[in-house]
Order: C-alpha cells, then structure tokens, then sequence
C-alpha cells in the first residue's frame, strides 16, 4: 500500500508539471494508480496553476541566440611589411586557433500597459562571451515606444535603437550571428553601434520610412559625462527611406516579401567621446550613407557607401570612405536555402600619412531548419593593406571558417 502510495505522489508531481507544460492528462482510480488514458473507475487529475502578476494587461517574451565555433588563421607580420607612416612595427607570428563561442545571447521582455495595444515598454538584457573571454550582462535596449505620437510616427524613449543598424540588419543584411555590418565591423569602418540613450521619432507609410533621433552620441557602450575629456555633446541621427516597391509600413523580417529601398542616413556628432584612442579625447565627427537594396524571395541584392569625416583630422578613427556590398540567393521549397556573400572595403585617412585600406570577405551557406532554427557555414577573409586598421593600429591578415547556430524563439 505504502508503495501504492509513493508512486500516486510520484505521479502526481510529476503530472502536475506537465499538465502545465502539454495537453497530457492523468486519471487516478481508487487504489491510487496513476493513469494516462481515462476509464471507468478513473478520475481526472486537475493541477493548478502558479500565477504569474503583472502591472500590465500582457507580456510577450522572446530571445535570440548566437551560438558557435570560429577558426581563424593569421598571417605572419614582419617589421618590413609595415610601411605606412605613424604604424609601430612589430613582429608577430601567424597563429592557428578554434575556440566555440557564445556570440550573443538577447533576452527580451514587452510590457504591454498603454490604451493603445501598439504602445509598451522594451527591456533587451545582451549576455556574451566569445574566443577573446569577454564574459558581461549589459543593458541593449531599455525604452518605451508610444505609438502615433504624430501621423504615421511613434516614438521611443530611453536607451532605444539608433536610426541605421537596426534598419540594415532586418532589410539588408540578415546575419548579425556571423558579422556586424561595415558602419559597426572591426575589420572595416567601426563607425557607430546599435543604440544608444536618446529619443527616436519612426514614421512609416506606404512608400515612405523615417528614424530621426538624438542622443547622447557614444553609443550603449560608451560613457557620456561632465567634460570635454569624456564627451558633452549629443548626436543628431537619422534615415530617410524611399520604398519604391513593397509596403514601408512592413517591418520585414519575412524574406519572402518583395521590396526596393533607397536610403540616406547620417550621423552629426558633436564633442563625442567614442575616439577613446585618437589623440584627442572629445570628437566632433559626420557620418554620410547611402544603401540600396532589392529584395526578392529568391534572391537579395544590396549596396551602400559611406564617408565620414572628424573635425580633428590627425586620427584614422573616422576619417574616411567605404562600401559593402551583399547578395543571398534561396532555394529550395520553402526558401530554406541559402548561399550568401560579402564584400566590404575601407579607406583610413590621416593627413601628412599614407592610407590605410581594408578588404573583408564574407562567403558561405544557411539552412533554415525551422522557423526557430538557422544554421550556417561560412569564410571569411581579411586583408590589410600596409597591416594598419580604421583606427591606425596593425592587425594581421587573416582567414577564418565559422559555424553557427542562430536561434529565436
């Protein structure tokens, strides 16, 4: 009987937590035993459910997961191989190395608390740690988002997006897991990030979509303070986009919509202190785009150009132009194929010395296993001319194969 009794108990809790979790269903007779099929005899277990309590009407919880392993290769540098003026020569052997990597993992949380069903709050927590082993909890986006404000325009407020990246990355560019874009990568132009604390006006209609916003300028990981030595001034942000085919007011991350879209985006920064390695600390800089992409479900095609230009011209750190230039081709019944490439090229200036340009290569293949499940696999090659960067420093070319796991739920 005592046996009878711990295994009811057993079953029980066990079937508590995964009625909650499924639709399976238990049923008790009289002797205690524990079914899964009802019967005569047979009672239905009923569980009751924990609450949880919100000051809001609705929740809606998501996450985004980077997962991988990246092998790189680095060439052999030699003093006599640095030619350009003001790079410190250095010899450095090529290297070999593999290493997983936990690229990024967002956890995001929406409150849903305005009459209006299309207005909440915004809390997108970033956890990461790499091949390098840098290990944090930081805060990506923090923010309310009240919606028409104005005509066909909401607006956020907090640490929010930024006008460009975001845009990019669900219309152009759609693998963040494997490379941030030429205004964010290291190996290119490292102009700006994704957001950033300030206010940002997002209007959308038929053939016509806008982000214009200002912040404090250094970006969601830098620092604004009291001086001059560490940044006072704000950054006036925007993206004007023309949608000449496909509804602007789709935010399309479904691949199999057809759009073309031609953008101008910028930045005017102002006593920002984002130069931290320039040679003096407040920046006042400008930044010009212009991107263009069509999309089909078969194919994507998209191209940009960028300029930048800091008033204090004795520094690499923006100061200078570039492009990128991307195509994905899909197959398969549902599209659940892909080969992608990437090319981004970058020229440093500095006046009185040489300048420094940078090529990145980005090739490779995806399959899309589910809606929650992509996987990919591809290179990438890095070449520096002279071996100096965006910011005058030297770096080793290098060649690398990633695997990835990009997962959403």
């Amino acid at each position: 009987m005592n046996k009878i009794v711990l295994s009811a108990i057993a079953a029980l809790t066990i079937g508590s937590i995964a009625a909650s979790a499924s639709d399976v269903k238990f049923y008790t007779d009289a002797n205690g035993q524990v079914f899964t099929m009802p019967a005569e005899g047979r009672t239905e277990v009923v569980s009751k459910e924990t609450p949880v309590f919100a000051n809001t009407s609705k929740l809606d919880f998501s996450g985004l997961h980077y997962l991988g392993y990246d092998y790189k290769s680095t060439s052999d540098l030699n003093k006599a191989d640095i030619t350009a003026n003001g790079l410190t020569p250095a010899d450095k052997t090529g290297t070999a190395t593999g290493a997983f990597e936990m690229r990024r993992n967002y956890v995001q949380a929406k409150g849903f608390f305005f009459e209006d069903p299309k207005s909440y709050a915004r809390i997108t927590l970033d956890t990461t740690y790499n091949a390098d082993g840098y290990n944090a909890v930081i805060v990506k986006y923090a923010y309310i988002y009240l919606n028409e404000v104005l005509p066909f325009t909401g607006v956020e407020f907090g640490q929010a997006h930024r006008p460009w990246i975001d845009y990019e990355e669900h219309n152009g560019w759609f693998y963040r897991s494997i490379s941030k874009v030429l205004t964010e990568a290291d190996e290119t132009a490292n102009l700006s990030n994704s957001a950033d604390l300030g206010v940002n006006f997002k209007t959308k209609t038929d053939h016509f979509t806008s982000e214009i916003g200002l912040f404090n300028g250094e970006g969601y990981h830098g620092k604004d303070g009291a001086n001059d030595k560490i940044g006072t001034g704000n950054s006036l942000e925007w993206r004007l986009t023309a949608a000449m085919l496909g509804d602007g007011k789709t935010h399309r991350h479904d691949t199999k919509d057809t759009w073309f879209d031609a953008s101008f985006w910028g930045q005017l920064n102002a006593k920002n202190s984002s130069n931290e390695d320039a040679k003096k600390d407040a920046q006042s800089y400008k930044i010009y785009g212009l991107h263009t992409v069509y999309n089909m479900p078969s194919l994507l095609l998209s191209a940009q150009y960028i300029k930048a230009d800091n008033d204090n011209k004795v520094t690499y750190k923006k100061n200078g132009s570039g492009y990128s230039a991307n195509a994905t081709y899909r197959m398969g019944k549902n599209y659940q194929y892909e080969i992608l490439a990437r090319a981004d090229g970058w020229t440093a200036k500095e006046d009185g010395l040489d300048d420094l340009n940078t090529n990145n290569y980005i090739y490779g293949a995806a399959w899309k296993e589910n809606k929650n499940l992509k996987w990919i696999l591809n290179g990438q090659t890095f070449k520096a001319k002279d071996h100096g960067n965006y910011a005058g420093a030297v770096v080793q070319d290098y060649t690398a194969g990633l695997l990835t796991a990009e997962i959403s739920w």
